[in-house]
């Protein structure tokens, strides 16, 4: 894992502005840096390293292909890279190794077969940036779910491009003024979506994408397309080892056993010490399950507890542990350590992001990385197989509205709306406006928004709004829990969970992996029937029958806590003053970005206890707290 940085263009002394770059993500990279020039073209490569694979100088970046035509610099891990040599070499288009680091095995793909192939050959998490010494083009690319971070864009006519944003506005000239759109999305959602970022000239490279550009291209300050090798929404071909008709279910769960136990193999391969999360629900517990059936020593294993019962899994989590005789690490957090963490948080989120569990994912990963340098994940079992509580909530709205007659449907909405209109602030009047959208929704994509939302509209708080198309206004082609599940893998799941880890855990040099997310495990969920995925109001139902294989049912079922902290009692109470200061009238008026009158009445109300607004304002504040970040790091803040 790793941090990368480059710039292509005319600014002047380009390998001390990578260095002071590099200098900003070197909690990405801690092992090695590294800096390649060609001053011709004006392109300058910078890398920061942490080393996993082949931990000698043969696996150093940036690297040049033996062929002297490609220069590559990758963050991330190509689990599938001994398999790609030998590939090679059964082509003799495989020259001599000098090591054996999966980033020279990618050299050599992309010299003998080219990007496409090379791409959809690739089995990992990635993001890349390729120059062909050749034919004058840089290409970067990112991983199919968008595990690895990727921001690219132009300042003036230099096309800039990181693995975080810190590198980037480390780099003179970067137009530092907030993106509206960007704004409006996280207000809507609690972070920001691909492909916007927080500054207007910068995007991100979306998952399964590619760009490429050239010398014409970049003079002009022309944004390439970006072109998909892989989309979650391609219809994906039925599995060959769990038969035609799906009849047996102890086939399929023999098929999924095959395809999640190769992901979890592949990606066990480090020559550094290495972990894994264990929460004591299903997904964590399948994954340990599967490293230990796979391990020939106990695997190391990390949980932590809290003091508050309401939100405490480590017991349950010790008591997986204690059946699959893994090397159990527990470490109970106090809300004196998790509050210690809040100020933490915009340096470590290099833009604004909402998510509350950003607190507890950031002590497990700093807990974790006293004990390893990688460590795998569970994530991504509750949207390859329809694991989230919410979806079985939108469904039983989305059958009573679907009751109501079309055309009753817009009267009603229309009425409903006018009266939550003529209603003071309350939840009455939120309830109503929220069945007012779910009437109007026009189909199951904008349906299901209306569940994910928080501000529902942000110009009530936003200075300057403006609310983008996203994925969501598409009229899906499937039906609604499919529907649901793509968009989660398509948007929550890249721009949120993969971003809460990635950052979290990067910021104290470690490794994060999540087998559930290799593409195979996903195209065999998608080919799931849906009797597979949910059953009696439950999802997740083949990973269970799994999991019970190695782990009692007993020890797994139970009402789910999530990853979770008591944000609106600690607003009322410790992060009180802090969250006073950063909401004062006066430093909203002067940051510019939020109306005061109505974000003030909304944390009055909070403190009264007579609504909880504690997710709404989180997203206010992490935008405060990252603009005084932001203004204390550089001397002036970002414009808004």
């Amino acid at each position: 894992m790793c941090g990368l940085v480059g710039i292509w263009g005319s600014l002047h002394h380009k390998r001390e502005l990578l260095e002071v770059a590099c200098s900003a993500i070197a909690h990405r990279g801690p092992d090695a840096r590294g800096y390649w020039e060609d001053e011709q073209v004006g392109l300058a490569l910078g890398h920061v390293r942490l080393a996993v694979i082949d931990t000698s100088a043969a696996g150093s970046q940036p690297m040049t292909s033996a062929c002297g035509r490609f220069v590559l610099v990758l963050n991330g891990e190509i689990y599938n890279h001994l398999e790609l040599r030998e590939a090679l070499e059964a082509e003799n288009r495989a020259s001599s190794w000098r090591g054996h680091s999966d980033t020279e095995t990618l050299l050599a793909c992309f010299a003998a077969w080219g990007i496409e192939r090379t791409l959809e050959a690739s089995i990992g998490m990635f993001a890349i940036a390729l120059w062909d010494r050749a034919d004058g083009t840089l290409t970067l690319m990112r991983d199919r779910m968008g595990e690895k971070p990727l921001y690219a864009g132009f300042i003036g006519r230099n096309f800039v491009f990181a693995s975080e944003l810190k590198a980037l506005e480390r780099l003179p000239g970067l137009d530092t003024q907030l993106d509206p759109r960007a704004l409006s999305l996280l207000l809507r959602h609690n972070y920001i979506p691909a492909p916007w970022s927080i500054y207007p000239q910068i995007g991100k490279v979306s998952p399964g994408c590619w760009l490429q550009l050239r010398e014409s291209q970049r003079r002009l300050g022309e944004m390439p397309v970006q072109r998909s090798y892989w989309s979650a929404d391609a219809k994906v071909q039925q599995p060959e080892a769990i038969g035609e008709s799906y009849a047996s279910e102890e086939l399929a769960v023999d098929a999924l056993e095959a395809v999640l136990g190769a992901a979890v193999r592949r990606q066990m391969i480090a020559d550094v010490p290495l972990g894994a999360f264990l929460s004591g629900g299903v997904d964590s517990s399948l994954v340990v399950a599967l490293m230990q059936k796979h391990s020939q020593r106990p695997v190391k294993t990390f949980s932590i507890g809290f003091e508050d019962k309401r939100y405490n899994e480590a017991p349950y989590a010790a008591a997986v542990a204690r059946h699959l005789g893994t090397d159990h690490s527990e470490h109970t957090v106090s809300d004196r350590d998790a509050l210690a963490a809040v100020p933490l948080l915009p340096h470590v989120y290099d833009e604004p992001f909402a998510d509350s569990s950003q607190i507890p994912t950031m002590l497990v990963t700093r807990m974790a990385r006293s004990h390893v340098t990688v460590a795998l994940s569970g994530d991504g079992g509750d949207e390859l197989f329809g694991g989230y509580a919410r979806y079985f909530r939108t469904a039983q709205w989305w059958k009573r509205c679907e009751q109501l007659p079309a055309w009753l449907r817009k009267p009603a909405h229309a009425s409903l709306k006018g009266l939550a209109g003529m209603l003071g602030e309350g939840r009455r009047r939120d309830r109503l406006q929220k069945l007012a959208a779910l009437l109007g929704a026009p189909h199951a994509g904008l349906f299901y928004r209306e569940f994910l939302t928080y501000w529902r509209d942000p110009a009530e708080v936003l200075v300057r709004p403006d609310l983008p198309r996203t994925v969501f206004d598409e009229s899906p082609d499937a039906d609604l829990l499919e529907s649901m599940m793509r968009l989660d893998v398509a948007t929550y799941l890249p721009d949120d969970i993969l971003v809460k880890v990635d950052r979290a855990a990067m910021a104290v040099s470690l490794e994060t992996r999540v087998p559930m997310l290799d593409h195979h495990v996903h195209d065999f969920a998608r080919s799931l029937p849906p009797e597979y995925l949910v059953r009696d109001g439950q999802g997740k139902w083949l990973p269970r029958q799994l999991l019970y294989r190695y782990v009692p049912a007993e020890l797994i079922e139970r009402p789910k806590k999530g990853f979770s902290v008591p944000l609106a009692q600690w607003l009322r109470g410790p992060l009180r003053d802090w969250a006073e200061s950063l909401l004062d009238a006066g430093r909203l008026n002067h940051d510019g970005v939020f109306l005061a009158q109505p974000v003030r009445l909304k944390w009055q109300e909070h403190l009264a206890g007579r609504h909880d607004w504690s997710k709404h304002l989180w997203s206010i504040l992490m935008v405060q707290a990252w603009l005084e970040a932001r203004k204390s790091n550089t001397g002036s803040q970002p414009s808004a």
